[in-house]
């Protein structure tokens, strides 16, 4: 197995994803971006109020956000020994902001929630969106990624990076 994730759900929140198929995501775009060394991801499935603790503390937002991703290692680090697996890092999702977010941008909750949980490793895996260039390149990659799992049409082309924009409407 190329990823193992360490899951912290919340209870009472209701993810439109089951573990299997976020497991199943991870695996994809690590297979895709070309890793090869087995991974640890810490995946947060948080409510509303708790995300906007953890936006503050580790961006200093005072907002809810959909997700945030915290880098641990690259798998390519040369400092890892080659049998060494990757703590690649944590990604926190917020399902109640990603059904809202949904309905603003004409999506599904399920579709809205693989788009992030790619968006989230792609940053672990050294993408951003911090000028328009990466942002473009960051999005085509998403639209590549999400070609390439069953999900419920809903998406379109990722014409625009959620996070230009905190709140949904």
């Amino acid at each position: 197995m190329l990823v193992t994730i360490d899951f912290d759900i919340v209870e009472g929140i209701d993810c439109p994803l089951d573990e299997d198929e976020l497991l199943s995501i991870c695996e994809v775009v690590l297979s895709e971006e070309g890793v090869t060394r087995p991974c640890y991801v810490s995946l947060s499935i948080v409510d509303d109020e708790e995300m906007r603790e953890k936006n503050l503390e580790w961006r200093d937002v005072d907002s809810v956000t959909d997700v945030i991703s915290l880098e641990c290692e690259r798998p390519d680090d040369p400092d890892l020994a080659e049998d060494e697996p990757c703590e690649l890092g944590d990604i926190v999702l917020a399902p109640d902001y990603i059904t809202r977010q949904a309905a603003q941008f004409g999506t599904t909750p399920a579709d809205e929630m693989r788009l992030l949980l790619v968006h989230g490793l792609l940053h672990l895996l050294g993408y951003d969106h911090l000028d328009e260039d990466e942002a473009q390149d960051m999005e085509a990659r998403e639209d590549e990624l999400l070609l390439l799992m069953p999900t419920d049409g809903t998406l379109g082309r990722v014409v625009i990076t959620r996070h230009r924009e905190e709140e949904p409407a």
